[in-house]
């Protein structure tokens, strides 16, 4: 549902009341995400009269920021859709269990909770190395149960950095032009995936997230928790230097996978099934 990359999030303080929260969504953070937000949606139109859309929530700052802008934009009245999260529980400790169903009942986010024993399922038939048939499983269990609610959408909390960095990772190590986009058919072809977090930067999710007192879960994975190292957290460090040195690489590198010309790639093939953007594999 997210990237795993466990980097926990210590808050300023105390949650603030929901209300609050809610109203720095359209003040605090009306440039740096609320309108972005809009814009994504706006620009790829990612949300139809007559959608009924799920949230894939992990209980993440990224996931639990998009229950919340879903729920302002239900205020929109010239707006004709409907939304629910939907968690999938994969064998969560139940402290962070504890710790989510706290966030999900202070956020006034009606969220349905699937239990699964994903990862020991995982850990059990790939001890080496259970990261990708968990990921498998997760996607493959979400978007069924998805279509079995009847939604037609799910929206994912996919952001600015993830696009970027998932571009990177497929340049280096996959030998492949591909990133996330904001608008992608599931294999099935039933649902829809949206982002409509792609052009609002993590930093800004990680501020809103600590001003407001939101105690967002990492990760989860004991595994993940353990690894000193990872693909994505290599990337990510990479791009953090380079900007810093350079400001306004990541923007590049983004506006690149918009603007590519094709006379100038070889090996560019269309209509191949293996090349299509159908189902992203870094969920």
């Amino acid at each position: 549902m997210v990237n795993l990359v466990c980097e926990a999030i210590i808050p300023d303080g105390p949650m603030k009341e929901v209300e609050e929260i809610e109203n720095s969504i359209r003040t605090v953070y009306r440039k740096p995400i609320w309108n972005k937000f809009i814009k994504a949606i706006n620009d790829y139109n990612l949300v139809e009269n007559g959608d009924k859309i799920a949230i894939g929530i992990s209980g993440g700052k990224d996931s639990l920021l998009l229950a919340k802008l879903f729920s302002e934009l239900k205020k929109d009245k010239s707006r004709n859709f409907e939304f629910k999260a939907v968690s999938l529980n994969p064998g969560f400790r139940q402290s962070d269990l504890d710790n989510f169903r706290n966030n999900l009942e202070k956020l006034n986010i009606d969220c349905e909770i699937i239990d699964t024993n994903i990862w020991e399922i995982a850990n059990e038939k790939a001890k080496d190395y259970p990261c990708f048939l968990c990921a498998k499983m997760r996607r493959g269990i979400l978007y069924k149960k998805v279509e079995e609610f009847g939604f037609n959408k799910l929206t994912l909390g996919h952001h600015f950095d993830d696009v970027i960095e998932t571009t990177m990772i497929n340049m280096l190590y996959a030998g492949t032009v591909k990133t996330m986009t904001p608008k992608v058919k599931s294999t099935s072809g039933k649902l829809e995936l949206i982002r409509p977090l792609i052009y609002v930067r993590e930093a800004d999710i990680i501020e809103y997230t600590k001003k407001n007192g939101i105690r967002a879960m990492n990760c989860g994975c004991t595994i993940e928790a353990g690894k000193t190292s990872s693909k994505r957290k290599e990337v990510k460090d990479l791009l953090a230097a380079l900007e810093e040195k350079d400001p306004g690489i990541k923007q590049s590198i983004f506006n690149s996978m918009k603007n590519i010309n094709l006379d100038y790639v070889f090996g560019y093939t269309h209509g191949n099934k293996k090349d299509n953007q159908i189902e992203d594999d870094e969920n």
